[in-house]
């Protein structure tokens, strides 16, 4: 495809509204979110799914009325998202950093070939699983949310927190029978 037939291409719907926000925006945003966040990288980020955000909902029809407010907003949502993932994440790294079955300290030959089996059942259960069951374990172990894993695996709110407690179920059987035998 030329360059010119690139340009002669119809645009998106929205796209023009879009490009103007950006143009508008993009500057202050970033800086507000390099502030908020201390990481020039992680800000990028954020700044991109914010506009990639604004570019959905202009796209379904529902642009914000008031589009720098949204886009803080927005912007906002999804610093405090980060902090909570990364919280949790910290929570989760610091248990298991305490704990000696992970760390290898002062641990047995015999506590060793425990764990690796007990690990190897968990690897081997997750492998049955459905992709999508999966997929919303792995991300729940991230630090997701429910509404989030389930935008990124395509269901319902609560036909993920079915599937993601069978999942679990399933997982917590195997290392129960890892254990007693």
């Amino acid at each position: 495809m030329s360059a010119t037939s690139v340009l002669a291409a119809p645009a998106l719907p929205g796209a023009s509204t879009v490009a103007i926000a950006f143009e508008q925006y993009h500057a202050e945003l970033n800086a507000f979110l390099r502030r908020a966040v201390g990481d020039p990288a992680a800000a990028e980020d954020l700044l991109q799914e914010a506009f990639l955000r604004l570019t959905l909902e202009v796209g379904f029809g529902r642009a914000p009325a008031h589009l720098r407010a949204w886009l803080y907003r927005v912007a906002l949502n999804l610093v405090i998202s980060r902090g909570r993932r990364r919280a949790t994440a910290v929570r989760w790294l610091a248990t298991q950093a305490r704990d000696p079955d992970v760390t290898g300290a002062s641990e047995s030959p015999e506590s060793g070939v425990l764990r690796r089996e007990r690990m190897a059942a968990i690897e081997a259960v997750l492998a049955t699983l459905p992709v999508d069951g999966r997929t919303a374990l792995l991300l729940a172990g991230e630090g997701f949310s429910g509404p989030e894993i389930a935008r990124a695996i395509g269901r319902t709110h609560g036909a993920t927190r079915t599937l993601l407690l069978r999942s679990r179920m399933r997982v917590r059987a195997t290392v129960q029978e890892a254990e007693a035998a």
